[in-house]
């Protein structure tokens, strides 16, 4: 595997519940989250505390440039509704992406000195899951 810059990312999320995704236009930066749960399970005894891992979660951001041509983010923050989604972290690489149905949010910022921004917080509506070479996991 190789190292790979993040300037050919591109993440995909549907208009509406259900429907296919699309690209979200002026995307400048996407995150992913994968914390595990973990469970205290020491006992009397123990030399130090031990944990087993529970389930995971999924959770992420996007950030981008404000396009007043789509409402995809702002629709689903206010609708509660899941979305589709699909990020590719390399365009290049194309077999490679994560995948699922999330729950956005939306805001949108701006000022005098600055370009106006969004930034969509997620949490996962479904198993969020990573495609790599036509295999799940």
């Amino acid at each position: 595997m190789a190292r790979i810059h993040g300037r050919n990312g591109v993440a995909y999320v549907g208009a509406t519940n259900g429907a296919a995704a699309s690209p979200i236009a002026y995307l400048s930066k996407w995150e992913i989250n994968r914390p595990v749960d973990k469970v205290d399970v020491t006992a009397m005894g123990d030399a130090n505390k031990t944990y087993v891992a529970g389930i995971p979660d999924s959770d992420g951001t996007f950030e981008g440039w404000y396009d007043d041509a789509t409402t995809q983010f702002y629709a689903a923050a206010v609708d509660g509704l899941s979305r589709n989604f699909y990020l590719y972290e390399n365009t290049n690489s194309p077999t490679s992406y994560w995948f699922g149905q999330i729950l956005p949010d939306f805001s949108v910022s701006g000022g005098e000195n600055e370009a106006v921004s969004i930034k969509s917080a997620w949490k996962a509506a479904s198993a969020v899951q990573r495609m790599r070479a036509g295999v799940i996991g």
